[in-house]
């Protein structure tokens, strides 16, 4: 290969400046590497902070229907022990409205006796 031949080869590659591109690019794939595996690694990351941040929300989103069924489960169960309360009250009420029924038709001499 003579001259003119490396000059036609240079010329076609970009000349000077494609030879000191090559270069460059030769001297600096390592970092250029490297700084790609950074930028997937932050995205990555991004999308991993993105995820834990939406299980987080749904997170709160069912803890916060949680506490709410909680509190209407105490409301029931405060509504039967009320509706308990009321009917062992009128069960007590009958049950002594039987104890002082009058078994006559003149209540004066009741029988059995009472006290009022």
């Amino acid at each position: 290969m003579d001259t003119s031949q490396i000059l036609a080869l240079l010329g076609t590659v970009g000349g000077v400046q494609g030879v000191i591109e090559a270069v460059k690019w030769w001297l600096g794939r390592k970092t250029s590497d490297r700084r790609d595996v950074a930028e997937v690694v932050e995205v990555e990351n991004e999308n991993e902070r993105k995820q834990v941040d939406w299980l987080e929300k749904r997170l709160a989103e069912r803890d916060a229907k949680i506490d709410s069924l909680y509190a209407e489960l105490r409301a029931e169960q405060k509504a039967r022990m009320e509706e308990m309360h009321r009917r062992h009250e009128v069960e007590l009420l009958l049950k002594e409205a039987e104890v002082k029924k009058c078994h006559k038709h003149g209540c004066a001499d009741r029988i059995p006796p009472s006290d009022y």
